[in-house]
């Protein structure tokens, strides 16, 4: 059964421009500037100390510019760093449906030394229906400012954190899935977004840039869509999850649902053979106080071999929370993914 949550450096001054200051509802921009060769503010120790020859084509290489079209973005919240978090509706081409989406962009990506250089992905999901919004856009849970902070400490990567509505209503869990019927999650989740991404951010073209972070069911959802589509994504932080699909919604669907059964995905996936374009990361995370440990610890013995790799946090007195799952992020979850996906490249 789900079960639902309770509720690097300073930004540069190109940065800081470049997102347009304004309160609440006002529009910002995630433009950035030109590329100036050793200009800029430092970057977190992970992708972002010093400049190397060499760089710029290795950069261009594995780079995805802006594809476009743009989306309008408005400010939904300041984080502490002076960045904006933006809001926008996104029209969903492939899965057909509509919803919002609130966007991040760390301090590094407006430093003009990364300009021509694409910015891993982090799809941070909530925890309960995520429905009307995605709790991860406030502040309070320190996400964003969090990131920022230990990308500066060379704990983690500077990832930009795209932040969709979970279910399409209040009423059901939809598992990130295409329920038959229902209105196609999974391909939203798994499809759409991305390619808004894409078409708004310096992103990176192979998996390796590209990670979900969840709590309770959207936990679920990561580790879902990583297992299912592990061409396309390479890692997820997925604190206090269910592993296997529990949508009523499923009725009926009996195949459909064995075919997005993480536990499933997950054997199918560990009798391959491991290698560098197959491998998958899975950062559990779980509190002391909470139930399920015994679940995941039985779900990594069994499926921790081949591609599949695994590492659970055990967060003491941690609750089925979203501040218990930030703390386990910083305690190691973020650094052991960051370690194994792609940096920004600065240029030489």
């Amino acid at each position: 059964m789900k079960r639902p949550l309770k509720a690097l450096v300073a930004a540069v001054a190109l940065g800081s421009l470049a997102l347009a200051t304004g309160c609440s509802g006002e529009p910002v921009s995630f433009d950035t500037p030109s590329s100036t060769a050793g200009s800029g503010a430092s970057g977190g120790s992970r992708g972002g100390g010093g400049t190397d020859d060499g760089k710029n084509g290795e950069a261009a290489a594995k780079t995805l510019m802006p594809t476009g079209p743009k989306a309008e973005f408005t400010t939904q919240n300041t984080v502490d760093d002076g960045t904006k978090i933006g809001k926008t509706t996104l029209e969903g081409k492939k899965s057909g449906f509509t919803g919002d989406v609130w966007v991040w962009a760390p301090p590094q990506y407006f430093d003009p030394k990364y300009a021509n250089s694409g910015f891993p992905v982090l799809i941070a999901l909530p925890g309960g229906n995520g429905y009307p919004k995605n709790y991860w856009m406030g502040t309070d849970l320190k996400l964003q400012s969090s990131i920022s902070k230990w990308s500066k400490e060379g704990k983690s990567l500077p990832f930009i954190v795209v932040m969709p509505v979970l279910n399409p209503d209040d009423k059901y869990y939809y598992d990130g899935s295409d329920i038959p019927g229902q209105a196609k999650m999974g391909t939203w989740m798994t499809e759409d977004v991305p390619d808004f991404v894409r078409a708004n951010f310096r992103t990176f073209k192979s998996r390796d840039g590209w990670a979900f972070m969840g709590s309770s069911s959207g936990a679920f959802v990561g580790l879902k869509s990583v297992l299912k589509h592990p061409d396309k994504f390479k890692a997820v932080i997925a604190s206090g999850p269910d592993t296997v699909p529990d949508s009523p919604l499923w009725a009926g669907h009996e195949a459909e649902k064995a075919a997005n059964n993480p536990e499933k995905l997950a054997e199918a996936l560990s009798a391959q053979p491991s290698g560098p374009d197959k491998d998958v990361y899975l950062a559990f995370q779980i509190g002391t106080k909470e139930s399920g440990l015994n679940n995941l610890r039985s779900f990594t013995k069994k499926y921790t071999k081949g591609p599949v790799k695994t590492r659970l946090e055990v967060i003491q007195d941690g609750e089925h929370n979203a501040k218990t799952y930030v703390k386990g992020m910083g305690d190691g979850s973020i650094q052991w993914i960051s370690e194994h996906m792609q940096a920004p490249i600065p240029a030489s």
